[in-house]
């Protein structure tokens, strides 16, 4: 990757995108809330405590931003430099809080799959299954997995949230319990019909969920 294209993107991320961006994170279990940000950036997707951008002029690039007041932005960067270079995960290219430049991944979330009735491949399941081995082997914890970051591409599955994967306590069951639903709910009934699921029922089963394990 040419140096001077990230040196660049991060110059027009410092002059131009933090300057005239206003997210917050109101609560740390609900995606995070952007009010404003300039043309001709894009919002690609929000996560708990961070949004991120892309900019037609940079289209190998995303930026993440971290909401004010939200933990996680140097743990990331460590993460990803354990990680190194692996296919089934983004990678880092700079960071300086609280933003971090990352290859772009032009999928679609496993989230977003079922709300379009997109039918998510065997293999992409596999593939996250081995990302999260390789991570486990690199001394990570992989920790809160789950339909709104790994994405499909090609057929193939990508983790592009890492944040969590130095969390010192238990590695959590978000990805399991998403494994479970896969195969028990999700391919025999959903997946046969290609049915596409209204983001107001999916955003109710995530809070369902989520008081459940609570």
């Amino acid at each position: 990757m040419d140096i001077s294209l990230v040196d660049s993107f991060v110059i027009h991320v410092k002059q131009a995108l933090l300057p005239n961006l206003h997210c917050s994170s109101i609560h740390p279990r609900d995606p995070v809330r952007v009010q404003a940000f300039p043309e001709p950036w894009e919002l690609v997707g929000v996560g708990n405590y961070a949004a991120v951008f892309s900019h037609p002029e940079f289209p190998s690039f995303v930026v993440k931003v971290y909401a004010p007041g939200r933990p996680g932005f140097e743990e990331e960067t460590l993460v990803y430099e354990r990680l190194g270079k692996h296919p089934r995960f983004s990678q880092y290219f700079y960071g300086d809080k609280p933003f971090l430049i990352l290859k772009r991944i032009n999928g679609v979330t496993l989230y977003d799959c079922v709300h379009q009735g997109v039918i998510i491949p065997e293999q992409v399941i596999l593939d996250v299954d081995s990302a999260l081995e390789y991570a486990k082997q690199r001394g990570l914890r992989p920790h809160d997995v789950h339909g709104r970051n790994v994405m499909m591409l090609d057929g193939r599955g990508v983790v592009v949230d890492v944040s969590d994967f130095l969390h010192h306590g238990s590695m959590g069951k978000s990805w399991g319990d998403l494994r479970w639903a896969y195969y028990n709910i999700y391919r025999p009934i959903i997946a046969r019909f290609a049915l596409p699921i209204p983001y107001s029922i999916l955003n109710l089963v995530r809070k369902l969920y989520q008081l459940i394990r609570r």
